[in-house]
């Protein structure tokens, strides 16, 4: 079969091995759709947050059928469509754990999760990082009809935040300084936008909020001066969520405002326990992310895929294809 693999650091291979074996308790799993996320060129990098090892195929957001089962597993038929988990105990799917970017890979049963009919495969591989988006919603607390939202970043994660959000019933503001990426977002249901690199970027924000402020901000872009802003523009008792990943990042913030607007912040990482609700809440409100897919690959051409997805300036989320997509 095909393996993307990452041989070592900065070395990126398709090749050509067996199918991988797996035990009594285990399920193989054929690939259809697989997403490419800027983690990956970290791993690839030779950098992530545990430790790993090489070679390793990558491809954490992923969307599959069900190839063979072991003789241990039930519940599980061959044919099932299914998605996965990716963070299980100490270890990562699609790093410490070889991955899906394969024609089959190995999982548990217990990673898995049911794809809705509603949703086609390629819309199912985008669970994985609309569930961090619709986690971090959740964080910010009984979000409703009643709430406008900013969003910062409308990157793959700040564009599921806003489709989770505008499914909840908030109003939504889309902070994003290239035009692309906020016209997407409107495509997926933000109802304003403002350039927050733009000088009267806060005064915009104001005047969208008719003078209060946001009440929910979910910071999605991982930039230091986006975090200091959504102090700033927050409204009083405003809820505040950073999702965005920045590791040592520094910017000069009022942080006075916090205890001066009763501002409520929590970081939030992953998904954790959300799955089953996250693709209940896709099926039920009939969210088509497939907008963010700029561009698909099939597997045997997984390394042009990676060089499209370094192409941030024109791609939002690329997928690798093993079959039709359905």
């Amino acid at each position: 079969m095909k393996a993307t693999t990452i041989v070592q650091p900065d070395e990126l291979a398709l090749l050509d091995v067996d199918v991988p074996a797996f035990g009594p308790d285990e399920i193989l799993i054929r690939s259809r759709a697989v997403g490419i996320c800027h983690s990956d060129f970290d791993l690839l990098a030779g950098k992530y947050i545990i430790p790993i090892g090489f070679p390793i195929v990558p491809g954490h957001e992923w969307a599959g059928e069900v190839a063979e089962v072991g003789a241990n597993v039930t519940g599980w038929s061959v044919g099932d469509r299914v998605v996965g988990e990716c963070v299980i105990g100490a270890d990562h799917f699609g790093f410490s754990i070889s991955g899906a970017a394969a024609e089959f890979f190995v999982v548990r049963p217990e990673w898995l999760h049911r794809i809705p009919d509603e949703l086609t495969f390629a819309q199912a591989a985008l669970v994985e990082p609309f569930s961090c988006a619709y986690y971090a919603a959740r964080r910010a607390g009984d979000v409703d009809g009643s709430d406008t939202a900013v969003v910062f970043g409308a990157g793959p994660i700040g564009l599921s935040a806003v489709a989770a959000l505008r499914a909840l019933g908030a109003t939504v503001i889309i902070a994003d300084p290239q035009p692309e990426r906020r016209a997407l977002a409107r495509r997926l249901g933000a109802d304003e936008e403002a350039d927050p690199t733009d000088a009267d970027f806060e005064d915009r924000i104001a005047a969208l909020t008719d003078g209060a402020g946001p009440s929910v901000i979910l910071e999605a872009s991982g930039r230091p001066s986006a975090m200091a802003s959504a102090l700033r523009i927050a409204g009083f008792e405003a809820r505040l969520v950073n999702i965005g990943i920045n590791v040592g990042g520094t910017a000069p913030a009022e942080l006075g405002l916090i205890q001066a607007k009763a501002l409520q912040i929590r970081g939030s990482i992953g998904s954790p326990g959300v799955w089953p609700q996250t693709l209940k809440f896709l099926a039920r409100n009939k969210i088509d992310l497939t907008p963010m897919i700029t561009a698909t690959f099939p597997l045997d051409d997984a390394l042009s895929a990676y060089g499209a997805a370094r192409d941030t300036a024109t791609n939002v989320k690329v997928h690798i294809s093993n079959g039709d997509g359905a």
